[in-house]
C-alpha cells in the first residue's frame, strides 16, 4: 500500500486541490493507498477540508516541518511513503514513477519542480538555480519526497533538530542506505512565497542562516519564510 502524508498548517485554500490530485493519481494507477493529513496547529478549516475529502486527520501542535512529516509517517502503514506538501499538485506520471522506482529497489527520492503562477524575474532565476543544484547533488525537494517504509525506519526519518533543509539531510541519509533518485517527472508547487516576499527578505534570511551555519537551521526565529505569519496574495 502507498501512504500519502500531507503536512498542513492553515492550508484550507489550497489543500482541497492537493488532495483531489492525490486521489485522482492513485485511482488512475489502481493503487491501494491511504491519505493522512497532519494538521499542525491550524486555526482555519484545514482539518474539515481534509475530512471532507476522505483523508484521515492527525492533529499535532509542533510547528516544525520535520516533526510533522515524521508524525504523519508514523501514523501510516504502507510499505511506500510519499510526502506531498499541502500546496503541491501531483499527477499519475510522477506518482507512478515514484512507485516504480521503489519497486525497482530505490530507497527514496523526489521529483522535478514547476512553480505555479507568475514569478518575478529574480524568483525565476533563483528557482532555476535551486532546481539545478538539487538535481546535481541528488537532493529531493521537500514538497514531494518518497521513501520506503524500511528506509524511513532505518534512518529515523527527517531530522527533527532542523527547522529547514530537513529534506537535504534526509536525502543524504537515504543515499547512504541505497539508491536515491530524482525523477524527471515533475510536480507543480505554489509560488506564493516567491510572490509575497521580496528579494531583500530572501537575502537577509539566507545571510542570517549562512552566518550561523547549521545552528541557523535549528532556530525558527531566522526562518520567517516558513514559520512567520502567512501572507496572502
Amino acid at each position: 500500500m502507498i501512504s500519502f502524508v500531507v503536512p498542513a498548517h492553515n492550508e484550507e485554500r489550497l489543500l482541497g486541490a492537493t488532495l483531489d490530485a492525490i486521489y485522482a493519481s492513485a485511482h488512475a494507477l489502481a493503487l491501494p493507498f491511504e491519505v493522512v493529513v497532519v494538521d499542525d496547529a491550524s486555526t482555519d478549516m484545514t482539518a474539515a477540508t481534509a475530512r471532507g475529502r476522505g483523508a484521515r486527520v492527525v492533529t499535532v501542535a509542533l510547528r516544525q516541518i520535520a516533526a510533522v512529516r515524521n508524525a504523519g509517517a508514523l501514523a501510516t502503514t504502507g510499505a511506500f511513503v510519499i510526502f506531498v506538501d499541502a500546496d503541491t499538485i501531483v499527477n499519475p506520471a510522477v506518482v507512478g514513477a515514484a512507485v516504480a522506482a521503489m519497486n525497482d529497489g530505490a530507497v527514496g527520492g523526489g521529483a522535478g519542480l514547476i512553480w505555479e503562477g507568475r514569478l518575478p524575474l529574480w524568483a525565476r532565476v533563483l528557482a532555476r538555480i535551486v532546481a539545478w543544484t538539487m538535481r546535481a547533488a541528488s537532493v529531493a525537494a521537500g514538497c514531494f519526497f518518497f521513501c520506503t517504509r524500511k528506509a524511513f525506519e532505518e534512518t529515523g526519518g527527517f531530522d527533527e533538530r532542523l527547522f529547514a533543509s530537513e529534506e537535504v539531510a534526509f536525502s543524504r541519509a537515504l543515499t547512504r542506505r541505497g539508491r536515491f533518485v530524482v525523477l524527471r517527472e515533475t510536480v507543480v508547487t505554489s509560488g506564493r512565497k516567491l510572490r509575497t516576499h521580496t528579494v531583500g527578505e530572501f537575502l537577509r534570511m539566507l545571510g542570517a542562516v549562512s552566518l550561523r551555519g547549521v545552528a541557523g537551521l535549528r532556530d525558527r526565529r531566522h526562518l520567517s519564510l516558513w514559520y512567520g505569519e502567512r501572507r496572502h496574495e
